[in-house]
């Protein structure tokens, strides 16, 4: 996951100092020797093997069942390899065509993607990033971890509801479930990657959170929640599932926020004294920092929806000083949202000029605020008409050009922010670039495009003159191979089955088509004699008498065949 990607490195990064320097073994020796070994083992067990098989070449008549196998196939019949070929065909027809399905709804080769997850470790694939991930140095770690986040396709939403107490009043009124089963699946997988580490079986409290955040059902997560709380009052992790899932209001919320942002301090004060014990309690350091992070963000989400702007605006800076390297929680689109809602452009300008870098990810809302912030200069007398009858200014075309620039990005928002299509609660997880993230950002910066006056106007006009043909992106091409060998496949394949079931007529066509070809091709009727006067000549090696009326039965039915070839 994108959130998951790096956070623990940029959490040790961001609470403890570099280690000091001094002698240590050269980075990467033991993998290097446990691959040199891995290989001389595998040579060894290969020979052995073969010695083996040698030895009990006698007892298993390796020979003789050599030799049945060889006769068994030399009395096939072309019946047999017709079907075979026929199968294989099919087969092979079948798994383009799957390709092909694959390939338009994932845009990736189903087979290159088996081969490089499960196929690539088997062969050895992953020694040399191991190796090179040993290597590192711990300047490079923040590179690194930006350059993984900018290839991740599935995001958290920074912007998500609460389950309890927003999600589940859509269950309430319309009997629906707003969020998907793959959709919790992911939030489950974040959960246990933030708020869990290796030293939670050292606590009782924590064991039991370990195993709430895996339970499917909300009420046994609950449940367990509580058990939690019995074992430790101090369990912030329990509060969080609880603020999260059981309080009904966002009062209830910020509540058990505060509840758990003052147990989460203590433990993350005590983490840091501990950190450079061992590597585990460095791993709980992290942990301690993710479920710091975690709750101080909600809260201030807390606020932003109770009407204290200012306060959570506050919440959300302190924290970007506090932590810089935890850019993957994508606090600043949240900064961004609330200072949209205070109408404070030049600070939000100044967000943007810190974010929108290109060593950064990109994301709808970092896209469609910048292309907000040149609209809102002109929108209010842009027109249509004059525009086409004067052209476009400075300031009109640097708009447009953000709005470009924007819709290139992601083509399905604008949709939403037109009303073209209707709105839906947003998921807990968006797709960068997909209808997921136009959702997430039409549903809370709707209001702010409406809010400024012709800024909808001249979306629609610049969305419509220039995108609307061509409105899906990325358009991918299937190669033209891949129709033309499936094709080939699935029709060799009917062939061989039509041949196979029903020879005879399958022979007339054959018969048919050749007797066309002879006609468009006279010199080849010359050829039929010789293949006559060859079978006649197999009947005689295979001991059979020559008789004078099979020669002259032979040349009757050829006769005609030579004076057409003469003439």
């Amino acid at each position: 996951m994108a959130d998951g990607a790096g956070l623990g490195e940029a959490a040790t990064a961001a609470a403890s100092p570099a280690p000091a320097p001094g002698p240590s073994l050269p980075p990467g020796w033991r993998e290097r020797l446990r691959a040199g070994l891995a290989g001389t083992w595998a040579s060894l067990w290969f020979v052995v093997g073969l010695g083996l098989l040698y030895s009990l070449r006698v007892p298993l008549r390796l020979c003789e069942n050599l030799a049945a196998v060889t006769v068994f196939l030399n009395s096939l019949t072309p019946k047999f390899y017709v079907a075979l070929t026929g199968t294989c065909s099919l087969i092979s027809g079948l798994i383009f065509i799957f390709e092909c399905w694959y390939f338009h709804k994932h845009g990736m080769s189903f087979i290159e993607q088996v081969s490089v997850s499960h196929l690539r470790p088997l062969m050895g694939g992953t020694e040399r990033s191991i190796s090179e991930s040993t290597s590192l140095s711990s300047n490079r770690e923040s590179e690194t971890t930006r350059q993984n986040l900018s290839e991740c396709k599935v995001w958290r939403n920074p912007l998500n509801l609460f389950r309890g107490a927003e999600y589940r009043r859509f269950t309430w009124v319309t009997g629906k479930e707003p969020l998907t089963y793959y959709d919790m699946n992911l939030s489950a997988q974040d959960h246990q990657t933030f708020f869990t580490c290796d030293m939670d079986i050292l606590h009782p409290s924590d064991t039991v959170m370990q195993k709430a955040w895996r339970e499917r059902n909300p009420l046994a997560r609950i449940k367990a929640a509580y058990q939690a709380l019995e074992l430790n009052n101090d369990c912030a992790t329990a509060y969080i599932l609880l603020a999260e899932e059981e309080a009904t209001t966002i009062v209830d919320v910020e509540r058990l926020f505060k509840q758990a942002l003052k147990a989460g301090e203590t433990i993350y004060r005590r983490s840091q004294q501990c950190q450079h014990q061992s590597p585990q309690h460095e791993a709980q350091l992290r942990r301690d920092t993710n479920v710091l992070v975690y709750t101080k963000r909600r809260l201030a989400m807390c606020a932003r929806k109770l009407g204290r702007i200012r306060e959570a605006v506050k919440i959300m800076r302190d924290l970007m000083k506090e932590f810089p390297p935890l850019t993957m929680w994508n606090i600043h689109e949240n900064l961004l949202e609330s200072l949209l809602e205070l109408q404070a452009y030049a600070d939000i300008q100044a967000v943007l000029a810190k974010y929108d870098d290109i060593s950064l990810p990109k994301s709808a809302t970092i896209c469609y605020t910048a292309a907000l912030l040149k609209t809102r200069t002109v929108s209010d007398k842009f027109s249509p008409e004059t525009a086409s009858r004067r052209g476009l200014s400075t300031a009109e075309i640097n708009a447009v050009e953000a709005i470009h620039r924007a819709v290139e990005f992601n083509p399905h928002v604008p949709k939403y922010l037109l009303e073209m299509k209707s709105l839906i609660l947003p998921p807990e997880h968006i797709q960068k670039r997909g209808d997921s993230e136009a959702v997430a950002y039409a549903f809370f910066h709707l209001q702010h495009w409406k809010r400024i006056e012709g800024a909808l106007n001249l979306l629609q006009c610049t969305w419509e003159g220039t995108f609307h043909p061509v409105s899906v992106y990325p358009k991918k091409e299937l190669p033209f191979f891949i129709y033309f060998t499936a094709g080939l496949c699935s029709s060799t394949a009917m062939i061989a089955l039509l041949t196979h079931q029903f020879p005879e007529i399958m022979g007339v066509f054959a018969k048919a088509g050749d007797h066309e070809t002879s006609e468009a091709h006279p010199s080849l009727r010359t050829s039929t004699l010789a293949s006559h006067l060859d079978s006649v000549k197999g009947q005689n090696i295979h001991g059979r008498e020559l008789s004078l009326s099979s020669l002259s039965d032979a040349f009757e039915q050829m006769a005609p065949e030579c004076s057409s070839s003469v003439s």
